[in-house]
């Protein structure tokens, strides 16, 4: 194997320092360099720590590492990560880079990743790995169990064993522990009697995926194609982290940010996902602006409606946001029927119609004491109740309709939200002012 040392480097000290660290930690490192002493740092690792590491970055900054690295020191690299892993380092890099890698691949290797690059990223195939345990189900216990101990090594997580005809279709899946404690002549496929079999076709939406494993507390779930023939599966790892990911994109699509930023992101990615949902903002605050702007003479009459705006938006945005978190979160942990969104919309009126009510008559009771206006403190009150009401309905409306319009139900949401809730609010706080306290 080529050797990548140069000859200044401290290759045993830092062998040594990353052989003590978690691959996830040594990645962290790494992160944490420039990307010249990046590449210096690599090219002295075993290859073996070089993968794992690589594996574990973020991708804005395995993509210019791996970018810089020699394709030949590149290709050997990701012959030791897990195909799918391999596979989505690959996808990363540009064109170029990508067809000088594979040119150094044995043919194989890069047939194997070829072969994942062809699925959709949000799928179970985009996710799956194929370094599997996959049995003939006629094979006695004895006789698997001397199959595992040559394949073990070279599985991804080797708990569970897959059974299989000869054309490859799956038949059960077993744990290596109900393969131990079998008798030994006993076949595999008498193993399999009335077992329940749960798999997933490969063009399965990964938050799917997800869910199921979540929902079984599988600790993997095996991956066929459309002719039940298995390709490979879903790790319980891959899980955490789609579920992060679709946590963290969730969150930042709701303002406006890009659903994959991070602090590491290039700022010009950054600035190109938010800017144009900057711009949505700035229309939709013109859209409150406009409402305030028609009352303008009644704030003019009675100064103290401008102060007082600002406790109705606060309240409604608040009310709806939290709706809107609780609907986001119900949408991801699982699917809804129709009958059972109307039912959760209804819910959350419910809530913000009482939340209403009680704030209401505590701001009555507040203005009354400080400002002693009976009449303005109705006003403020019914006014809250409404906007509260509107707000609890439009946060669990919002990413219902998106769902339905086929948009992410996170993306933007907040910023449509608070428009509503602005411009109604005012509209229906300073309407009501003019009509009974002018």
């Amino acid at each position: 194997m080529t050797d990548y040392h140069s000859e200044n480097e401290p290759e045993t000290m830092q062998d040594d320092f990353f052989d003590q660290l978690h691959p996830a930690d040594a990645a962290d490192h790494l992160e944490n360099l420039p990307l010249e002493e990046q590449v210096v740092m690599v090219r002295g690792l075993p290859l073996e720590d070089a993968a794992e590491s690589i594996a574990e970055m973020d991708s804005h900054d395995r993509i210019p590492l791996m970018t810089q690295l020699p394709p030949k020191l590149a290709a050997d690299i990701l012959t030791l990560m897990s195909p799918d892993d391999a596979a989505d380092t690959v996808a990363e890099l540009e064109p170029d880079i990508r067809k000088a890698i594979f040119r150094e691949l044995d043919q194989e290797d890069a047939a194997e990743i070829k072969s994942l690059l062809m699925y959709d990223p949000d799928s179970a195939g985009g996710v799956m790995n194929t370094e599997i345990l996959v049995l003939d189900e006629n094979l006695t216990a004895d006789q698997a169990i001397t199959v595992i101990r040559s394949q073990v090594e070279d599985s991804e997580i080797p708990y569970y064993a897959y059974m299989v005809d000869q054309y490859r279709h799956l038949k059960g899946v077993l744990s290596l522990r109900d393969i131990m404690i079998s008798p030994g002549g006993k076949k595999l496929k008498e193993l399999l009697v009335e077992q329940n079999l749960i798999a997933v076709p490969f063009d399965t939406d990964k938050e799917e995926v997800a869910k199921l494993i979540a929902r079984y507390n599988f600790l993997a779930l095996p991956v066929v194609d459309h002719g039940q023939r298995i390709l490979g599966t879903v790790t319980v790892d891959d899980v955490i982290d789609i579920i992060q990911e679709e946590a963290s994109e969730d969150m930042q699509q709701m303002v406006g940010a890009g659903g994959d930023e991070t602090i590491d992101s290039p700022w010009g990615y950054s600035l190109k996902m938010r800017m144009p949902w900057l711009f949505v903002n700035l229309l939709n605050s013109a859209v409150s602006a406009w409402v305030v702007h028609l009352f303008e003479g009644s704030i003019e009459q009675m100064a103290i409606l401008a102060v007082l705006m600002p406790i109705v938006a606060n309240q409604a945005g608040n009310t709806g946001q939290q709706s809107l978190a609780v609907m986001i979160r119900q949408l991801a942990m699982e699917r809804f029927d129709r009958k059972k969104v109307w039912i959760a919309v209804a819910r959350e009126a419910k809530i913000g119609l009482v939340n209403g009510l009680i704030i209401g008559l505590a701001t009555f009771f507040g203005i009354i004491l400080v400002f002693q206006r009976p009449g303005l403190a109705a006003v403020m009150a019914l006014a809250l109740l409404f906007d509260m009401l509107l707000g609890a309905i439009a946060g669990a409306s919002i990413p219902l309709i998106l769902k339905e319009l086929g948009r992410d139900p996170a993306q933007a949401s907040s910023i449509f939200l608070t428009t509503l809730t602005d411009s109604m609010g005012f509209f229906v706080f300073l309407g009501m002012a003019g009509v009974f306290l002018l």
